[in-house]
């Protein structure tokens, strides 16, 4: 896990120098993005047994989850399954990755055959958020923000409006300056000044960076997770309860056990229980993939990308913050950046990367 606890540009740094490392590297981690950059064979460990193919995490994915779908499709013919999967193959080596060792990371792939791909025996959560009404016109606007903690400016200068179909990362060079934000705007911070206002369609569920607070108490995950039924559920029996906990691999005696011994993956996994069930149209993300294995990061990812709501979103899963933002704002101590494009787009902004210059009125790494 060497990408835990560093920023995104130090973890990039990380990436180009182990790609182009001419020596062994011998790696775990939760990072898709430092993986698929990194790796070129996956030691895939299931079913009992540890079997090593070539490529990098999201191919293994990507073709073991169309692997499983072939093999479940009963009307499909052995030879259409196989030019799928020939097919796919083809247009995944033809994108070979950047570094030097892009050469010979094609000419892998190109040696892979079918035999090498199975379908996983992992199990994957089922998140999905449906809002129950779509967002109005007006959904957040932020008017000035600032918030000082012991003297140092985290943001300042801090207006915009979020707008339909938005799916905003935020991103700052003060690790604490988005929490904050994130807080300020759930109402469990009060700003130096400034102001904000929701609009009045908005149902929000946030997932905050810390949330030791919510499990204090030692009460079974059914009647924790009873608490926070939402007023518009007037039947919130049992099997209510028991589905929105087993789409996250919560079942059967497991919801008896006590929130006070969970682990660190267990209180997320019932923190996005609670999420689900509020039913949102706005949800607010602070560092979604802290204590998450990758099946688990994967599935909230995914629905990230496919949910109709809006998104205000940070994180250190590069995977995570380019598949899912089309708009990123950054906070700092003189104001924002605010730029429509991708996460990736975003990095490598020449533009930006002088804006970022004018307002920490420092020289940063680019």
């Amino acid at each position: 896990e060497p990408t835990n606890g560093l920023d995104i540009e130090t973890i990039g740094w990380l990436e180009n120098f182990l790609a182009d490392y001419e020596n062994i590297v011998l790696v775990v981690s939760h990072d898709r993005h430092f993986l698929d950059s990194v790796c070129t064979h996956v030691a895939d460990v299931d079913r009992s047994k540890i079997k090593i193919f070539t490529g990098n995490y999201t191919f293994w994915y990507e073709s073991s989850q169309l692997m499983t779908k072939q093999l479940g499709d009963k009307n499909k013919k052995t030879e259409e399954k196989r030019q799928a999967l020939m097919d796919f193959i083809a247009r995944f080596s033809a994108n070979a990755s950047k570094s030097k060792q892009a050469t010979s990371r094609k000419k892998a792939l190109e040696k892979l055959t079918l035999e090498e791909i199975e379908p996983s025996n992992r199990k994957y959560p089922g998140i999905i958020f449906q809002p129950l009404r779509e967002v109005g016109n007006q959904i957040l606007h932020v008017e000035n923000l600032k918030k000082t903690v012991d003297g140092r400016v985290l943001f300042d200068k801090v207006t915009f409006s979020v707008n339909k179909n938005d799916k905003i990362a935020f991103v700052s060079k003060d690790p604490l300056a988005v929490t904050h934000f994130f807080n300020i705007i759930n109402a469990e911070e009060i700003p130096d000044h400034g102001s904000y206002e929701w609009g009045t369609t908005i149902t929000k569920a946030f997932l905050p960076v810390e949330n030791n607070e919510f499990f204090k108490e030692g009460k079974t995950l059914m009647d924790w997770l009873r608490e926070f039924v939402p007023s518009h559920v007037t039947d919130a029996d049992e099997p209510f309860l028991r589905g929105f906990l087993g789409k996250m691999l919560f079942s059967g005696d497991d919801i008896m056990k006590k929130t006070n011994v969970l682990s660190g993956g267990e209180k997320v996994r019932c923190m996005i229980s609670r999420m689900m069930m509020q039913n949102p149209n706005v949800i607010i993300l602070d560092q979604p993939t802290n204590h998450l294995d990758l099946e688990s990061i994967q599935a909230f990812n995914e629905q990230c990308i496919e949910y109709k709501g809006v998104v205000l979103l940070t994180s250190h899963d590069h995977t995570f913050m380019h598949t899912t933002a089309n708009r990123i704002i950054e906070l700092t101590p003189s104001g924002i950046i605010d730029r429509l494009i991708s996460f990736d787009e975003y990095l490598e902004d020449d533009r930006v990367h002088q804006m970022q210059q004018e307002m920490y009125g420092r020289k940063i790494m680019a």
